[in-house]
């Protein structure tokens, strides 16, 4: 009872939101460019009432979820994301009714600036998204979807997910602004070094 009480919180407190729009135009980022997409998941925790996927398939999936939604970008400055997949839930079928059982993706993200060479969030966003609503809302999704269908879905969803936190940090932070100097044509040398991006 204690797991089923989680869930209901955790889909309580989930984004709401979906990745269906990828076919129209990206929105507005600045000068952004997708250098590296990390994405691990090596504490992946699977949550009650789930089906299973490999670390494998969740790092694959959210890793073609990230470059679908953010390749779109060719700015010229280079960012990198570090994903690490906290939890899931796969809903399944042949749970109670009166559960309505959804399907869950939980991940944390680090945004570096790579020329800056450091995170510009130094605590990372976790986020948290559900299912589509419409993919089976009464029964949940375990009915109406495989296990890869349930995943694609909730990878896509957190993609659109990072993005609305981009799109929040640059109107609050001012990320992916282009510097004073590159704006008024000062020329400024940057030496290009290995990257090595972390992932909490």
């Amino acid at each position: 009872m204690r797991w089923a009480f989680g869930l209901m919180m955790l889909v309580a407190l989930a984004a709401c939101v979906s990745g269906a729009d990828i076919n129209d135009p990206p929105v507005p980022l600045g000068d952004f460019n997708l250098k590296h997409n990390v994405v691990v998941a090596p504490k992946a925790q699977i949550g009650p009432f789930s089906r299973k996927a490999t670390k494998d398939d969740l790092v694959a999936t959210m890793k073609t979820a990230i470059s679908e939604r953010f390749d779109r970008y060719e700015g010229s400055r280079d960012y990198h994301f570090g994903i690490s997949i906290e939890g899931y839930v796969l809903a399944a079928p042949g749970v109670p009714i009166v559960l309505a059982p959804k399907s869950i993706l939980i991940i944390n993200l680090t945004v570096w600036d790579d020329a800056a060479g450091k995170k510009m969030n130094e605590k990372p966003e976790q986020i948290t998204v559900i299912e589509t609503f419409g993919t089976g809302a009464i029964i949940g999704s375990g009915y109406t979807m495989s296990a890869d269908e349930q995943l694609a879905q909730l990878t896509q969803n957190a993609a659109k997910s990072v993005e609305r936190y981009l799109v929040k940090q640059q109107a609050e932070l001012g990320w992916f602004v282009p510097d004073t100097a590159e704006e008024t044509g000062t020329v400024v040398d940057v030496v290009d070094e290995p990257v090595v991006v972390a992932v909490e």
